[in-house]
C-alpha cells in the first residue's frame, strides 16, 4: 500500500522523501502514522525495481542543459528553460541544509502504479479502497466503476453478515453490546449508500460521455447540405436540338 502511495504522489511532482512523508500524514488517513524506518526503505525498492529513479538532491544544483540553437529565440527559450529548472528544485528543497535525494516516477513506476491501483487483491480492507479512490482520477472510467463494483459487493456481504450475527447473536447482548452491534451496522449500511452513489455519479459520466461519442459519430456519417445536393429542384439539363429548315 505505500509502494502504491508513493508512486501516486510521485506522478504528480518530483519529491524527497520529507516531502512524501508530509503529504501522506496530511492527506491520507491510513498512512498518516508511516515512519521514515517505514518509507525509505520502500523509496529503496522502488529504486531497485526501476519504479522511480533520483533527479538530484535538493542541496545541489541540478541544471537543465543548455541547448545551443544558433538563434537568438531558441537560446532565449534554452536559457528560461534552465531558470525554470533551478526554480523547481530549489521549491522542493525548501530551501534545506540537508541533502535529500529527490525522486520521480519513471514509466516503469507508472505501468506499476496502475498495476497497483487495479490489483483487486486488498479484499474488505477500508484503508486499501480509500487509499486507491484517492487516486482514482487516474483510472480510466471502466476501470473506476470495476473497484466501486467490488467495494459496493465486499459491503453487501458484510452488511448481511453484520445484520445477521445482529438478529441472531452467539449469547445475549447487554444494551451496551447491542448498541455497539447496531451502530457497526449503520456504519456498514453508510458506507454502501456511500459507494452505491459514487457508483451511480460514474455510470452517469459514462453514459453522458458515450451519448456525446454517438453524437459526434452521428454528425460524421450525416452528410452535409453541400455534399448531399438532392437532384430535386435542379435544373434539366439543356440539351442541343438540331436545326429543322423551312420549306420554300
Amino acid at each position: 500500500m505505500i509502494e502504491l502511495a508513493i508512486l501516486g504522489l510521485l506522478k504528480e511532482r518530483p519529491m524527497h522523501g520529507y516531502d512524501l512523508r508530509k503529504r501522506l500524514k496530511n492527506d491520507f488517513g491510513p498512512l498518516s502514522n508511516i515512519s521514515y524506518g517505514a518509507l525509505y526503505p520502500a523509496l529503496e525498492r522502488l529504486e531497485k525495481a526501476g519504479a522511480i529513479t533520483p533527479i538530484g538532491r535538493a542541496s545541489q544544483n541540478v541544471a537543465a542543459p543548455m541547448f545551443t540553437t544558433g538563434s537568438l529565440e531558441g537560446e532565449k527559450a534554452s536559457f528560461m528553460a534552465k531558470m525554470t529548472t533551478t526554480k523547481a528544485v530549489a521549491a522542493i528543497s525548501n530551501h534545506s541544509t540537508r541533502a535529500k535525494k529527490i525522486f520521480t516516477i519513471t514509466e516503469k513506476g507508472n505501468l506499476l502504479f496502475e498495476e497497483l491501483l487495479e490489483d483487486p487483491v486488498s479484499r474488505d480492507d477500508p484503508r486499501g479502497f480509500n487509499l486507491r479512490l484517492g487516486f482514482a482520477k487516474h483510472l480510466s472510467p471502466a476501470a473506476r466503476i470495476r473497484m466501486l463494483e467490488r467495494r459496493r459487493l465486499q459491503l453487501i456481504d458484510r452488511f448481511e453478515v453484520s445484520k445477521k450475527n445482529l438478529a441472531q447473536p452467539h449469547r445475549i447482548l447487554d444494551e451496551y453490546e447491542l448498541a455497539i452491534a447496531k451502530h457497526s451496522l449503520e456504519i456498514v449500511a453508510l458506507d454502501l449508500a456511500w459507494v452505491e452513489s459514487l457508483l451511480e455519479q460514474e455510470n452517469l459520466r459514462v453514459s453522458a460521455i458515450q451519448r456525446q461519442t454517438d453524437k459526434n459519430d452521428l454528425s460524421k456519417d450525416t452528410p452535409t447540405l453541400e455534399n448531399n445536393v438532392s437532384l430535386v429542384g435542379k435544373p434539366p439539363e439543356t440539351f442541343s436540338h438540331p436545326q429543322v429548315e423551312t420549306p420554300v
